[in-house]
């Protein structure tokens, strides 16, 4: 299981904190890092702050946006330290481990980590099946970023450790098919949004937020790849129907 799941970075400022991500990687068994447009990277404080996970970071894969991090994942999971605008789905880390270590071996699985003083936007967070939340002291609820990619790798480590034998995925059954990954997914939001502005029930002047409730809608259902295919088949004679 933790070989498959990926520590995504969105934007990191500090090079000390990409260092302390691979070391606490590093500690929990994970090898996966990938970074998006990080501020200063590779960095002379990003080694130090390594303390031996160096490896991690010279395997780290750089890319330009999170489509490109997500783009192979399955299910995506946003950390998120506050309440958002449309509820999504949230769980603690211990849950999250206990969605996790069911799956199958096939199933890449990426944990999102926003920047160092706002975390993730909306639009992001949108783009994930669940947000896990660490909770801690409301008073001083402050936690750098290694600290709590710590606390949630820890959490995936002791479920692999222990009998989580009783533990099943939040849709409830073994699949007979692979999940979607995010190229697909994106595609398939993508053709929603084009079919639902022909048919007029999107106005893409006033979208308001039946994109994001659409987006939540579905993933929330975890689709398979036969599923995707069939909600595209749909769309398309839907435009076929309008346009005839």
């Amino acid at each position: 299981m933790l070989e498959n799941i990926r520590i995504v970075l969105v934007n990191t400022t500090h090079p000390g904190n990409i260092g302390g991500v691979a070391r606490a990687m590093k500690n929990m068994g994970l090898s996966d890092l990938c970074l998006i447009e990080p501020r200063r990277f590779p960095h002379a404080d990003a080694s130090a702050r390594a303390a031996g996970a160096d490896d991690i970071l010279t395997n780290a894969t750089v890319v330009e946006s999170l489509e490109d991090a997500l783009a192979d994942c399955h299910l995506v999971v946003g950390t998120s330290a506050r309440s958002r605008t449309i509820p999504w789905p949230l769980v603690n880390p211990r849950e999250l481990a206990a969605i996790v270590t069911p799956l199958p071996s096939t199933t890449r699985v990426a944990i999102v980590f926003g920047r160092e003083d706002r975390g993730l936007t909306n639009e992001e967070l949108q783009r994930c099946h669940q947000h896990v939340h660490i909770p801690v002291n409301e008073q001083f609820s402050s936690l750098n970023l290694a600290a709590a990619v710590q606390v949630i790798t820890y959490e995936m480590r002791m479920a692999q450790e222990c009998d989580v034998s009783d533990a099943k995925p939040r849709w409830g059954t073994e699949w007979d098919v692979d999940l979607a990954d995010g190229r697909e997914l994106e595609r398939l939001f993508d053709h929603f949004e084009e079919a639902l502005t022909e048919i007029d029930f999107l106005d893409p002047d006033k979208p308001r937020n039946l994109m994001p409730r659409l987006q939540r809608l579905l993933l929330r259902a975890v689709p398979d790849k036969i599923e995707v295919n069939i909600l595209r088949g749909m769309l398309t004679a839907i435009q076929k129907g309008c346009r005839r």
